[in-house]
């Protein structure tokens, strides 16, 4: 059973790499409308204007929100100016609904894939209005062909904004040289154990091994009161994570612990209701197939409740 859910796994990784079926997906209405029932659960609607009602009820109920417009890889400038103007717009709506909310993207979305300079001054563009909001913008972490540049990114835009934060996938065996890195810079970093198929050699498989490596990150980020983000759905490691809070006492505010949305919420509601801060991370969007795969293959028998979802309407 565990090598077929390994196998199963594995598969999504690589569905959800592929641009072509991801591209026939989107433009067939009938397949679409189908696989859209069993990505409900995991997003928060094809609109702002249908995702800003979940997370001022989330935040209502004590949770912070991170919101992200959900796509990559835009193949021209005028794709990304307008998923650009949509991250400004979500900016100005969490300053104008008063959310407690951050916003998070992949810089692939909005340029990165075109040119570097016309990435920058999208990002710049985008930090400027989180900031007249109160608020951060954190970038995602992407496949491995774009880490370098994406974190490149990431410590140029430093330079000149504070708001804005880093994801760091734990399993890839470099992080432990851009960790020490990233730890000189002030922004956010969120750490994962990361959800990529990767090519062999480049990162360790879930286990044992990893979530130690996990937790040995998490422990240096709040040994040295480093904003971050912990973010797993794994209820041993936040137990753990937990631990280590008490051991090391940082300030509330310079930790969360968070959660996606559709998985796991209840381990993420009980992590508040003792009193630790905690964040759900909302998408929204139609470009959701490759986000959508990838939250299967982190646990495959969830393809079972995705057919459940399928057929249940």
């Amino acid at each position: 059973m565990e090598d077929l859910l390994k196998l199963g796994s594995a598969a999504l990784k690589k569905a959800a790499l592929n641009e072509e079926a991801k591209t026939y997906l989107l433009a067939n209405p009938v397949l679409f409308g189908l696989l859209k029932k069993a990505a409900r659960r995991y997003i928060a609607g094809d609109t702002l204007t249908e995702a800003i009602p979940i997370a001022a009820s989330l935040n209502q109920q004590g949770l912070r929100c991170s919101l992200e417009f959900i796509g990559e890889s835009t193949r021209n400038e005028q794709e990304a100016k307008e998923a650009t103007d949509e991250f400004l717009r979500v900016c100005r709506t969490i300053r104008e609904n008063k959310l407690n909310a951050s916003v998070s993207l992949d810089l692939s979305h909005i340029g990165l894939a075109l040119s570097n300079d016309f990435c920058y001054a999208n990002l710049t563009a985008l930090c400027q209005e989180a900031a007249a909001a109160n608020t951060e913008v954190i970038i995602s972490a992407e496949g491995t062909e774009r880490t370098d540049a994406v974190l490149a990114m990431y410590q140029k835009i430093s330079t000149e904004h504070k708001n804005v934060g880093i994801t760091v996938q734990a399993y890839l065996h470099r992080t432990p040289d851009d960790f020490k890195q990233l730890l000189s810079l002030p922004g956010r970093i969120r750490i994962v154990k990361g959800a990529f198929e990767t090519p062999p050699g480049l990162s360790l498989p879930r286990g044992k091994e990893l979530d130690e490596v996990y937790l040995g990150y998490v422990e240096q980020l709040l040994l040295t009161g480093h904003r971050c983000s912990i973010a797993t759905h794994d209820h041993t490691l936040q137990q753990s994570a937990k631990q280590l809070i008490r051991k090391h006492q940082p300030p509330a505010t310079l930790y969360e612990f968070e959660s996606l949305y559709g998985i796991q919420t209840a381990q993420l509601t009980a992590l508040k209701e003792e009193g630790y801060p905690a964040k759900m991370y909302l998408v929204y969007g139609s470009e959701w197939y490759l986000y959508v795969c990838n939250r299967i293959a982190e646990h495959p028998l969830n393809i079972f409740q995705a057919l459940n979802d399928i057929v249940s309407e």
